[in-house]
């Protein structure tokens, strides 16, 4: 999957679960930590929704602002860490 998709579906996740409008503006920089839009109840929720849907699980040490305080910064966390377990499943066989 790439960066973009996987964008796209965590913008769609976040505008129909969070801000109850699928056709509300997100843009890649808006500050969901800073607007209150990412609470702790929410990025329990997102968290689970990248684990579930997107098959990536988020390591309480990324469980911070510096990963969760945009939708960009979201982004290239689970870029980065999908891509990390499939060098670690190539390592493996």
């Amino acid at each position: 999957m790439t960066r973009d998709a996987v964008q796209d579906q965590l913008a769609d996740y976040i505008r129909r679960t969070f801000l109850d409008d699928s056709s509300a503006s997100l843009d890649s920089d808006t500050p969901l930590l800073e607007w209150g839009i990412l609470n702790s109840m929410n990025t329990a929720r997102l968290l689970t929704y990248i684990r579930e849907e997107l098959g990536t699980t988020v390591p309480p040490t990324h469980i911070t602002g510096k990963h969760l305080k945009d939708l960009n910064a979201i982004t290239d966390m689970v870029t980065s860490l999908r891509a990390e377990a499939r060098e670690t499943e190539t390592i493996q066989d």
